[in-house]
């Protein structure tokens, strides 16, 4: 008899959650209609498609940014990340050769400034936005949060993002940037493109997740394992680091995304 009461006292939750719509909104162009209009590969390229829980009031985004080495991939909302109560946004964004730096780190600027300027008309909270993104991504993710002149190009205040969660995110200076700069990949180098450059006490919180030190590409764990000691040294209280042994640089995103959801649910009761 008690585990029917059990039961029934839990079926409301699950046919809520069952009875929850997601809307998906695509090919929305985060930059004004006169850069569109003047640059064809802005007007293709810097998109995002938004997926959300239809009527419900202060939801929390979380943006996501696709992986690739700033030369390859497309926007993408994970399926790992749908069906939970959240919204995404999957970003795409210029790439190299055709462009080079900072162009596609400004469109990740622009992409969350669009999130913090209209996710309240859809029912959710600017006051839970998540940045992540894989490999390339979780790089754009990092460097638009801790380089706070990327948002405040829009009056956005960097430290107004929720939290950072970035998978492999590459910390020196990405790979793809030093090869604009004739340098090779296993040349590290630490400059104004490099996350590492802006660590600060005050940024918002930052959960840095990466795959095998053994198995990752190139020296990925390495450069977390120092963004978080610098951090540290800067007087940041809540940056912290997972590996997840087993898996490499393109295989450690399937163990992270229930990472990145807890993640999310955690801080959003702190927040509230």
């Amino acid at each position: 008899m008690k585990k029917i009461f059990i039961v029934l006292l839990l079926l409301p939750a699950f046919w809520a959650q069952a009875q929850q719509t997601y809307v998906t909104e695509k090919n929305i162009h985060y930059y004004p209609d006169a850069d569109n209009k003047k640059d064809a590969y802005i007007d293709s390229q810097c998109t995002l498609d938004f997926y959300y829980p239809k009527n419900v009031k202060d939801f929390a985004t979380i943006v996501w940014f696709h992986g690739g080495g700033i030369t390859g991939g497309a926007k993408e909302i994970p399926k790992a990340l749908m069906d939970k109560g959240y919204a995404i946004i999957g970003v795409g964004y210029r790439l190299s050769p055709k462009v080079k730096a900072p162009a596609y780190i400004e469109d990740a600027a622009a992409a969350v400034a669009w999130a913090f300027m209209h996710v309240g008309q859809y029912g959710g909270s600017n006051k839970q936005i998540y940045l992540s993104g894989h490999s390339a991504g979780g790089y754009l993710a990092m460097m638009i949060t801790l380089n706070k002149k990327y948002l405040a190009k829009y009056n956005v205040d960097a430290n107004q993002v929720a939290e950072l969660i970035p998978f492999s995110g590459q910390c020196i200076t990405h790979f793809t940037i030093r090869s604009e700069q004739g340098i090779k990949d296993t040349q590290p180098t630490i400059d104004e493109y490099a996350p590492l450059y802006w660590v600060r006490a005050d940024a918002p919180p930052m959960l840095l997740i990466t795959g095998d030190a053994e198995m990752e590409l190139l020296g990925r764990y390495e450069e977390n394992t120092y963004m978080l000691r610098m951090m540290k040294l800067t007087g940041h209280k809540s940056t912290r680091l997972f590996q997840l042994q087993g898996f490499d640089h393109g295989g450690m995103a399937t163990p992270a995304f229930p990472l990145l959801l807890k993640e999310v649910a955690a801080r959003q009761k702190q927040i509230k």
